[in-house]
């Protein structure tokens, strides 16, 4: 090959890799498709990457993020159902996961084992210092998925119920049903009296708040019941839960759990969200999931329209 020849071939070579340095992806993509433009949201570098638990009322959270966030122009990978908090808050951790709806005191509780905070705002304020670097939590929702004390409608309207407090305006016999185990929990008979000063009998129910247990409360063979708030069988039979004034039960509100990849204008996006969905809210998309059998994609987009977020 002559020294011209060499030379041209060499000038054409590096014109080709000063103009794919340039497109910095496929050569044959559009100008839209190589500068990533239509890709991603506002001040996003990158696709965000949204997770859930192994448990239908998260998942089904995830998917109100990622379809609101897709709505907003943002491109989104589900990494749903990973497993529980062990799996996949080292993902989060380490950058993996830029989204997670998460339950605050649980999730304070991985971080900060020996934590003093019971109540909402304490857990959430504790919370937001426990996060580690790279990670935030966003704005929490009044929506909630914790173990409480739960009466039927008409016992609590009788007794005018609205708080465990109220409970000491009870006077007749008072028996909690939950597992059996429960019995010497700190949420127990032993608890109650210790954090209410209320005398309990106990007959345990070994269904986890399940049929049994709403069975039993419902026929009046026990007066209070430990279910989780979001149980879609709350809904379904008009169950009341007894705020709990003075943190017997560890708050768990809805809270994002985001990692800084997250730009401002997604997370205002999630917080919006998290302001819309109260704890009827959350009761009603785990019933839709329970009793009408429907996807989480399909719930999440009915509610988002609903809620005029779609």
């Amino acid at each position: 090959m002559s020294t011209t020849t060499r030379l041209a071939t060499l000038a054409v070579a590096g014109l080709t890799l000063a103009l794919a340095a340039c497109s910095g992806g496929d050569p044959l993509a559009t100008p839209t498709e190589a500068d990533g433009a239509g890709t991603a949201g506002p001040g996003s570098a990158s696709t965000i990457v949204i997770g859930s638990q192994d448990y239908y009322s998260n998942e089904i959270i995830a998917e109100v993020y990622a379809q609101a966030l897709e709505g907003a122009g943002y491109t989104v990978d589900r990494q749903f159902r990973i497993g529980q908090r062990e799996a996949y808050l080292p993902e989060i951790e380490d950058g993996a996961i830029d989204l997670f709806p998460e339950y605050s005191g649980p999730v304070l509780q991985y971080w900060v084992p020996d934590t003093p905070a019971r109540l909402a705002d304490d857990v959430y304020a504790a919370l937001a210092d426990a996060t580690p670097e790279g990670l935030r939590v966003l704005d929490q929702s009044p929506a909630t998925d914790q173990d409480s004390y739960m009466v039927t409608r008409a016992f609590a309207d009788q007794w005018g119920l609205s708080t465990i407090d109220d409970l000491a305006k009870v006077s007749t016999p008072l028996t909690l049903g939950a597992n059996s185990e429960g019995e010497s929990r700190p949420n127990g008979p032993a608890g109650l009296k210790k954090t209410y000063g209320i005398d309990v009998g106990f007959t345990p129910i070994e269904d986890g708040g399940g049929p049994l247990t709403v069975k039993a409360l419902l026929d009046g063979d026990i007066q209070l019941a430990i279910i989780y708030t979001a149980d879609p069988s709350v809904g379904k039979n008009d169950l009341v839960a007894l705020q709990d004034t003075r943190g017997l039960f560890l708050a768990s509100h809805v809270v994002p759990l985001a990692s800084d990849d997250v730009d401002d204008a997604a997370a205002a996006v999630i917080n919006e969200i998290s302001a819309a969905m109260t704890p009827d809210e959350l009761v009603a998309l785990n019933a839709r999931s329970v009793d009408e059998q429907l996807p989480a994609a399909t719930i999440a987009t009915d509610w988002l329209t609903e809620q005029d977020l779609a």
